[in-house]
């Protein structure tokens, strides 16, 4: 199967600086970026400018302001993306070496997208057998909703998909299904991965209550959250390994 030498990356990004230049120096080392087309909803750190850096540098970079929901972002990436292949990755994530060499060996005739496991850690949890456990959850939690943390795609597919504007959350799960629906695998690659670095904000319970809220009410829009009753106890699983890490 051919795959273009280089492959537009899409990136959607908010408030990112924490991690963003660790992330978009993992991507242009381990990915053949012919454009990096970010979409921002209009960031109040120093997003912008570190993304200015690697314009500078790369000067491939294609910035668009898009203050809509993740759904309405992820379409308009796709619609801008114009490789054979392109690549959604989040901007709070840590690409493994050679990823897009290791990827390509699972784009066979009948694969739609490869997705890299995406391993959720906090920049102090490096311990092999909570990473183990954490890679568990992660394969766990694709199969039953998806993800876009570091995905390859074939373009061709969603050349005609329209993403529900009102979906904040399971635009991820909506593309997926899209493609299988359209005859083509998705592929969970067993040597791709990511670091998905959130915040530690993100694991207090305040911040987990009103991502659980979001996600339910997304769902009942989406209307296939009878599907996913699985994915929140393994959410539920994945926060309470970083609360004991973090408390001890």
């Amino acid at each position: 199967m051919a795959v273009t030498e280089s492959v537009d990356v899409v990136m959607l990004t908010k408030n990112s600086e924490s991690i963003l230049r660790e992330c978009l120096k993992s991507v242009y080392e381990n990915v053949p970026v012919r454009r990096l087309i970010v979409l921002d909803a209009s960031s109040t750190d120093g997003t912008s400018e570190i993304i200015r850096e690697f314009e500078k540098e790369y000067g491939n970079i294609v910035f668009i302001t898009e203050n809509g929901s993740r759904a309405r972002a992820r379409q308009r990436g796709i619609e801008e993306a114009d490789t054979d292949w392109f690549m959604f990755v989040d901007s709070d994530v840590i690409l493994c070496k050679n990823w897009f060499k290791k990827a390509i060996k699972y784009a066979g005739e009948d694969v739609g997208a490869v997705w890299g496991l995406n391993f959720d850690v906090t920049p102090d949890l490096r311990n092999k057998r909570f990473l183990r456990l954490l890679a568990l959850v992660a394969r766990g939690c694709f199969n039953l909703r998806g993800g876009m943390h570091d995905t390859l795609i074939r373009r061709e597919i969603l050349e005609d998909i329209e993403i529900p504007e009102r979906l904040h959350a399971y635009e991820d799960a909506y593309i997926v299904n899209w493609i299988k629906k359209k005859g083509y695998k998705v592929v969970v690659g067993e040597d791709i991965y990511c670091l998905h670095y959130r915040p530690a904000q993100y694991y207090t319970f305040k911040e987990s209550v009103s991502l659980a809220a979001n996600e339910i009410k997304c769902g009942l829009i989406y209307s296939h959250i009878y599907k996913y009753a699985l994915y929140y106890p393994l959410l539920t699983l994945n926060w309470l390994i970083h609360v004991i890490k973090q408390k001890f």
